[in-house]
């Protein structure tokens, strides 16, 4: 890993630590975080997965899964956050971008608060 990418990985991990404290921590090393629900997904016998952070070779990546059963959660999420968007779920830093982060540490929490209960508790 850069320095530049550990730094953005520490910063994205301690959001996701922080703002989803009622999360699980399924996986914790060097460059890849994963955190599920606290309660199993319909139908399985493990826990949803929530979100994750994870260094890749061009970008650090931060995942956050309640985005794909709720979209409206972006409703509010500037044109600015979006353009690190990939796919539904995912957003790409390779710099720390405090502006940005605070907006992601909201995103995240919403996130939280909406996947804090079982399926259909939340209305996913």
């Amino acid at each position: 890993m850069s320095d530049a990418f550990d730094a953005v990985f520490a910063q994205l991990r301690a959001t996701m630590l922080e703002q989803a404290s009622d999360m699980t921590v399924t996986q914790d090393t060097p460059g890849h975080l994963v955190m599920k629900t606290p309660w199993n997904e319909p139908g399985k016998k493990e826990p949803a997965w929530f979100g994750m952070v994870q260094v890749k070779k061009a970008f650090v990546s931060c995942h956050l899964m309640p985005l794909y059963a709720l979209p409206a959660l972006l409703d509010d999420t500037s044109p600015e956050l979006r353009k690190r968007m990939q796919g539904k779920s995912c957003f790409n830093f390779k710099k720390a971008e405090a502006h940005l982060f605070t907006e992601l540490a909201t995103l995240t929490r919403r996130c939280a608060k909406a996947f804090a209960g079982p399926v259909g508790a939340t209305g996913c």
